[in-house]
């Protein structure tokens, strides 16, 4: 794979975000703090909420997912203990025929899971059938007791403590964090002995959040992103995937809109997650490496932020350690449009 230079347009920098590894996949790898890399772009596998609550996974759903996904080219599998499908995952993984040591796969510590960070690791790995993982990260600041039924306070500082352990027995080959904001990754960063590789938040054309993803960049932390469509497929105040100006250079390029914002969000040196369970589309997301955007198209799409979130759980804002911006009225739902149907995601 060739080097290459990512263009930052919004922090106004130049970041090369890639390295050269042979992994027999599509999308290049873009070097952690630690000395390990992940592959630039991955497969998100949470299956999102409907009238019901969490959506369950359906015989073989996402066990399929992912081993279409690495034979389409993909090497990054994202996952977590509160998705509850890390065993068809790790299935998948295996069904896939692909080497372990070339599929970079992430998990998450759940929200009810800190008061024992290894043991809760150990358990996943069990779900997953496998030794280690390549990314682990602590999902959320907020704790709940194991049952959800009320809230913990748990130091994010004593947790990430455990983190450094599980990193240290070889169970996490990289630890990172997740929904944390500035002033929680400052602290974190104050006391940590281990930095953070990577911090996994929204990041799409809606909600940009230029400020975090350059304090990243400062301090060596990868950005991935989730929910990197928005609701650029649902209705809502956000631009819709009809604009004019994303139709013209999905036409221009041959390619979707999907396809055109995924590629600015890696060219921006962040790493999307696209979730899908639907092949095509799964080998639709991947196919964004034989093209590029220039400098003059990365700031037209960088208008599209409006600063507009898609994921916001409000009903968690009296946590202290609640990482999003504070509102007047809670959602009934973690995550705003989710009866939308995103046709990149489907």
């Amino acid at each position: 794979m060739q080097s290459a230079n990512m263009l930052w347009v919004l922090a106004g920098l130049v970041v090369a975000v890639y390295c050269d590894v042979q992994d027999g996949g599509k999308a290049p790898r873009i070097p952690l703090n630690d000395g390990n890399s992940m592959p630039a772009l991955g497969l998100g596998t949470f299956l999102g909420f409907d009238e019901n609550g969490q959506k369950e996974a359906k015989e073989l759903e996402v066990e399929n997912a992912v081993s279409w996904a690495l034979n389409a080219g993909y090497r990054m599998i994202d996952t977590a203990s509160a998705y509850k499908n890390e065993e068809q995952v790790g299935k998948g993984v295996r069904m896939s025929l692909i080497p372990r040591e070339d599929v970079f796969l992430v998990t998450k510590l759940g929200t009810n899971e800190k008061e024992d960070v290894v043991g809760s690791l150990k358990k996943s790995l069990e779900r997953l059938n496998m030794s280690y993982v390549d990314l682990y990260l602590i999902h959320n600041p907020i704790s709940f007791t194991p049952d959800h039924s009320k809230y913990l306070v748990i130091d994010y500082l004593d947790t990430w403590k455990q983190m450094e352990e599980a990193w240290k027995l070889g169970l996490a080959k990289s630890i990172g964090i997740s929904n944390f904001n500035i002033s929680q990754m400052e602290r974190l960063l104050e006391h940590c002995e281990v930095k953070p590789a990577v911090l996994q938040v929204e990041v799409n054309l809606n909600l940009a959040q230029p400020r975090l993803v350059q304090f990243c960049q400062q301090h060596s932390i990868t950005v991935m992103a989730y929910s990197p469509f928005g609701s650029l497929f649902e209705s809502g105040p956000a631009p819709q995937a009809s604009d004019p100006t994303l139709k013209a250079l999905a036409q221009k390029y041959e390619k979707t809109v999907a396809q055109i914002v995924l590629r600015y969000l890696v060219q921006l040196g962040v790493a999307p997650i696209p979730k899908s369970v639907n092949k095509p589309r799964i080998e639709q997301n991947i196919d964004i490496f034989d093209f590029s955007l220039s400098p003059e198209e990365m700031q037209t799409l960088s208008l599209f932020n409006i600063n507009y979130r898609k994921v916001w759980p409000s009903f968690w804002q009296d946590h202290p350690y609640y990482p999003f911006e504070h509102k007047d009225v809670p959602d009934q739902n973690p995550f705003k449009g989710s009866s939308g149907k995103n046709p990149s995601s489907d």
